[in-house]
């Protein structure tokens, strides 16, 4: 089952919410003759969105897999979400693919989720081409949307197509490489269309772009560069394609391409981009990991002949087969019936089938190789971010991270009998989405579970309502609030007990200092002269991380707090590892109440789009809910305003901006950073934590 690797594309398709990605992967799916009807995302009836809560909401929820063929190339696509609160499927995803589309609303152009799937590409470094959509509506302008990737992006874009005509005269591109005019004809299935001369009105201009877009390869190409600086005009299709080629997968440079997903108008030149600039699994750098015993850096080259690895990116349940594990294969082969390695938890299993997926449909595999994704099922060892690799040959990879969750809410099962399915419900999903957490509150033994939004929560208990039949009330959702402490302390801790035999001895001294917002915690070891035996220094630093959990005003977790260990004593007989564990506790906390200590909370940034006659009264409510607004301005026929704001102010903000407005508005939020509470919200916050959590 040899494949050709210079012919297969792992790609994914990123998007802020609503510019159009789903819509595209059906015209994709449709002109790969993978369906042969195209489904609509507002019809609920999109290929890609198989989850019911994504069929209902017109939204992506979970990244779906696909794999399908153009023309000579072998092509997984993975669909993302765009809503900010499952940003973790877009961590996950693009750490496993070599490629993106990134996909630009035509009236919007960069939108605030653009310029977060930017970064996180930017992160795992992902070569990309734009694609500007929705050339059809009205207010549609293609160059400045690709002039806002290049301000507001800082990427090195240019077009590569030009469109002929917008709004409703959208009619086609004309391909800057080939200088010939891609025209559709009709409202049809947009499967026909013609190549021809470009229209003599837009040939100066035409002209005018092709020549910016040979200046800007040349910049990052010497042979282009050569050429051009003697004077030369005329660049073959196959040099100016090499060139964007080798520009595009070393990140310098960023095609841009345009269409209408919706009208069928654009799909097949894109596809053709995707063959022409983004990457082999042969042009990525070879996967780096560790020896698992030694620590050392190995490599593992897209090879068949290489010890094979993989990295498992994705858990989903499935209706048919219970759980399914999806991973990339980035070295070697995996037969069906093989034994692979799991080297986190250093456990072997054997797979027993191999699934290549077309979004919730299903293809049996005999063998998988390397550059490809697939899945497999019934993995007793299988977690977001584990390696799998040959069991002679061990390896690990590097796992994914995910951002840390910013809301929780408290629910609680309605009957025993729910209590029960509940907790095996809970286990499930945090199996599959890393950002959503499960944790008891000890004094008030209410289980909390924390996620990305109020969207995001809001899915997972839809989905403990439908998928596992669990009842359950809901209460308010809840802010992560931090604390943290303002100036340096001193402080000792000391633990003793008798207890007519053997007692317990543990004393420490200890100083507790603010760091930096953000670098967390850390510790310090300081003593001189074996004061305290080595033994009980983790101990100490083991207790001083607990006391961390709860806070000394509201019982928040504290951070970005260093502690010093420099003086202590020990008794021979009676200190233990549990006495100084105990005594370092003490310390820390009764260090953090004398420390000046404060509230933090999760700000984020917002920005909300409106008819200019709404401007005043959206910019009226975020001040009462102490946004600090950063920038106004125009985008075509609407206003937007950009800023920050508190996120324990927004609960039902989406309500209210839809009533200010009759509909008309909309807002997008992500999470930015955490900051000071006020001194009048921090005691309400205070005052509210104490009387629900008495201390």
């Amino acid at each position: 089952m040899a494949i050709d690797l210079s012919k297969v594309r792992n790609i994914g398709i990123i998007a802020h919410i609503d510019a159009g990605k789903t819509t595209t992967s059906e015209r994709i799916l449709f002109y790969t003759g993978k369906i042969h009807k195209i489904g609509e995302v507002h019809d609920g009836n999109a290929v890609t969105d198989w989850m019911p809560q994504e069929r209902e909401r017109g939204i992506t929820i979970t990244a779906a897999a696909i794999s399908t063929t153009w023309k000579e190339y072998s092509i997984n696509i993975i669909d993302t979400p765009g809503h900010v609160d499952f940003t973790a499927e877009v961590e996950r995803s693009l750490r496993v693919l070599d490629g993106a589309i990134v996909v630009f609303d035509g009236v919007q152009g960069v939108e605030p989720q653009s310029e977060t799937v930017w970064r996180q590409a930017d992160k795992y470094k992902v070569p990309r081409i734009a694609y500007i959509n929705k050339m059809d509506r009205t207010g549609a302008d293609f160059y400045m949307s690709a002039a806002s990737i290049v301000e507001k992006l800082g990427g090195n874009a240019a077009p590569v197509q030009i469109p002929i005509g917008a709004e409703d005269k959208f009619i086609g591109m004309i391909d800057l490489i080939t200088m010939k005019a891609v025209v559709w004809t009709g409202d049809g299935l947009g499967a026909e269309f013609s190549i021809e001369d470009i229209p003599s009105h837009l040939t100066d201009k035409a002209k005018g772009f092709r020549d910016n877009l040979v200046e800007k390869v040349a910049d990052f190409d010497e042979k282009i560069m050569e050429k051009y600086l003697a004077g030369e005009t005329d660049f073959s299709e196959n040099e100016l394609r090499r060139a964007i080629r080798a520009g595009t997968i070393a990140g310098k440079f960023f095609p841009v391409f345009c269409g209408s997903s919706y009208k069928n108008k654009g799909v097949q030149p894109l596809m053709d981009g995707v063959g022409y600039y983004l990457p082999s699994p042969l042009e990525v750098p070879p996967i780096i990991g560790t020896d698992i015993d030694t620590g050392d850096k190995l490599e593992r080259k897209p090879d068949n002949k290489e010890p094979f690895s993989a990295l498992l990116f994705k858990i989903q349940p499935d209706p048919y087969v219970g759980k399914l594990s999806f991973f990339r294969v980035y070295s070697g082969t995996l037969k069906t019936g093989d034994t692979v390695y799991f080297s986190r938890k250093r456990t072997s299993e054997r797979i027993g089938r191999i699934l290549r997926m077309h979004s919730d449909k299903r293809e049996e595999m005999k063998e998988i190789c390397a550059g490809d994704i697939a899945a497999t099922v019934a993995v007793k060892n299988a977690s977001v971010g584990e390696t799998i690799c040959s069991e002679d040959n061990p390896i690990l990879l590097e796992s994914i991270t995910f951002p840390e969750p910013v809301i929780s809410i408290a629910i609680e099962p309605k009957s025993k009998e729910d209590e029960e399915k509940m907790s095996i419900a809970m286990g499930r999903l945090a199996e599959e989405d890393q950002t959503f957490r499960v944790k008891t509150d000890e004094e008030t033994s209410q289980t909390i579970i924390s996620g990305m939004g109020e969207l995001h929560l809001d899915i997972l208990v839809d989905r403990l309502k439908r998928e596992f039949k669990v009842q359950a009330n809901v209460g308010r959702p809840q802010v992560a609030f931090r604390e943290c402490i303002k100036r340096k302390v001193e402080q000792e801790g000391k633990f003793i007990r008798q207890s007519g035999g053997r007692g317990q001895y543990g004393h420490v001294w200890i100083t507790v200092e603010p760091q930096e917002l953000g670098k967390g915690f850390e510790f310090v070891n300081a003593i001189k002269q074996g004061r305290i035996p080595k033994e009980f220094i983790a101990p100490v630093e083991k207790g001083c991380k607990e006391a961390l959990e709860s806070g000394v005003l509201a019982g928040y977790p504290l951070v970005d707090i260093k502690v010093t260990l420099f003086d202590g004593s020990f008794h021979e007989v009676d200190s233990s590892e549990i006495a100084f564990k105990i005594a370092g506790a003490m310390a820390l906390r009764a260090a953090c109440k004398k420390a000046n200590p404060y509230l933090l909370e999760p700000i984020m940034k917002v920005e909300a789009v409106m008819p200019e006659v709404n401007m005043g009264d959206v910019i009226g409510d975020l001040n009462s809910r102490r946004a600090k607004i950063s920038e106004m301005g125009n985008r075509g026929n609407v206003r937007f305003v950009k800023g920050t704001v508190p996120l324990s102010e927004m609960f039902g903000y989406a309500t209210v901006i839809r009533s200010i407005s009759q509909g008309r508005a909309s807002f997008s939020m992500e999470p930015s950073h955490y900051e000071e509470v006020p001194s009048n919200v921090s005691k309400t916050v205070v005052e509210k934590r104490t009387q629900v959590t008495p201390a």
